[in-house]
């Protein structure tokens, strides 16, 4: 059995986009190919490169290590701006150039591109899919201070200069029309809004950022947060002629296990070599109720040492980014990012980054809408999307199978609700579920919260 610091090395990242369901519905997983035609239409071709990123280059962001000193003086003298915990995430995602080709947080005409077109038009005409904004809010106060200067440096929770922001641009900041565009909705009790947009400045910044260091957290999860620089340098030299990546915010239990082994099946058998899979659970903010990063990179890691996903066709890492739950909108910016980490391939479920409305009884998307966007947005047409087939727990075979319909009364689908209520109360679910070890750290998760009185555990912030 492979050792953790194999498993979980710095060598072991791979990509996806996030298999969670709404709050009541249930843990189910679909994947279905394209047909012969639909292949030669999306012109599969057997290619040993990995796919170029947007706007032909990987736009990185941190300053140079000899140039960090100058500066960091330079920033000492310059009008600043703080950030908060989800402004840092973000800057860190633009620093690794997740976001190819933006070189930082959005001008004007950039946030409207992205708010009205889901797509950014480059010099040369082309188009490429941006679709959540990346802005950086400041307050009437700060506006004041920054005055006529191009220049700002902005600052963590205690004053230091972490990055310099240059050719600045300050333009009005339209909280109700970003809220709607983005969720297609107004109704209070968003997570992301009500942590990020409600309390924010009435004011937007954007220019061409330089980050002064790279970003760390210090949680002992460094070591996973692989740019896509080194996650495509870790596929080059793993072989890869084929690169799916799957997203997720939960637990992995044997349904998406099932899912990204027959995944790869099936690209062996279109006539690839050696497929890699991204694991690539999200890194950045989520709601309250969702399992903190530090014990999802628990339970991943037993998910590998008990076997149940193969190390080395398997690249686990952490994207960046924070959470929106903006559903068919969001899924479109997971599924760019691994673009720019050198996926072609991008496995897309039910509802992907949905959740239950926050004021009615009911999903607050579409179920089916977010790969049938996918399947259609402009900017993504090099990317192959790969829809899930439903996969339910067989009581007949005691373990997670693709669903049958000619024998529907064999299946149990275990939602998400159930799943966390049987961690909660220290009960097992069916055996073949969810390997014993995976499922040893969620109900650790839910007994911590017990003996600590919390309803989640903090996570550390980035420096």
């Amino acid at each position: 059995m492979a050792s953790i610091s194999t498993i979980f090395s710095k060598s072991t990242p791979f990509l996806s986009q996030p298999l969670t369901k709404s709050h009541n519905s249930a843990v189910i997983t679909t994947v279905s190919f394209p047909t012969n035609s639909q292949a030669r239409r999306r012109n599969h071709r057997i290619n040993s490169a990995l796919i170029e990123p947007d706007g032909g280059k990987l736009v990185e962001l941190v300053v140079p290590e000899p140039k960090r000193r100058e500066k960091k003086h330079e920033a000492a003298d310059l009008p600043k701006v703080r950030l908060t915990t989800i402004d840092l995430q973000w800057m860190h995602v633009l620093s690794e150039g997740w976001a190819s080709p933006l070189r930082g947080f959005m001008r004007e005409s950039e946030f409207l591109q992205t708010l009205h077109f889901n797509s950014l038009r480059l010099d040369d005409g082309s188009i490429v899919n941006m679709s959540v904004p990346i802005v950086l809010a400041i307050d009437d106060e700060q506006k004041a201070l920054i005055g006529e200067s191009k220049q700002v440096a902005l600052v963590d929770s205690e004053n230091n200069p972490i990055a310099v922001l240059n050719d600045v641009e300050i333009y009005k900041h339209p909280k109700e029309e970003r809220i709607a565009r983005t969720w297609g909705t107004t109704a209070p009790g968003l997570p992301y809004v009500e942590e990020a947009i409600m309390n924010a400045g009435n004011w937007l910044i954007g220019g061409d950022l330089e980050v002064l260091e790279p970003v760390k957290y210090n949680d002992g999860l460094d070591r996973f947060r692989l740019s896509p620089s080194e996650l495509r340098n870790e596929l080059e030299k793993r072989g890869a002629d084929a690169v799916f990546a799957f997203q997720l915010r939960n637990p992995v239990h044997n349904g998406h296990a099932l899912l990204m082994t027959d995944t790869r099946r099936r690209l062996l058998e279109m006539g690839y070599k050696n497929p890699i899979l991204l694991l690539h659970p999200l890194g950045g903010f989520t709601k309250a109720d969702d399992v903190p990063l530090s014990w999802r990179m628990k339970q991943h890691e037993k998910v590998l040492e008990d076997g149940v996903l193969h190390p080395e066709t398997t690249v686990v890492s952490i994207f960046p980014s924070p959470m929106l739950y903006a559903g068919p909108t969001e899924v479109q910016w997971h599924a760019k990012a691994r673009i720019n980490a050198g996926a072609n391939f991008y496995i897309v479920g039910r509802d992907p980054a949905g959740m239950g409305h926050p004021v009615e009884k009911r999903d607050l998307y579409d179920a089916d809408h977010g790969k049938k966007v996918l399947s259609m947005a402009p900017g993504l047409e090099r990317l192959n999307i790969l829809p899930f087939r439903v996969a339910a727990y067989d009581k007949t075979q005691g373990k997670m199978a693709f669903f049958d319909p000619s024998r529907a009364q064999d299946f149990l689908f275990i939602s998400g609700t159930k799943m966390r209520g049987l961690a909660k109360n220290k009960e097992s679910p069916p055996d073949g579920f969810m390997c014993p070890g995976g499922w040893k750290v969620l109900v650790d998760y839910y007994d911590s919260l017990t003996l600590t009185g919390n309803n989640r555990l903090q996570e550390k912030v980035p420096v």
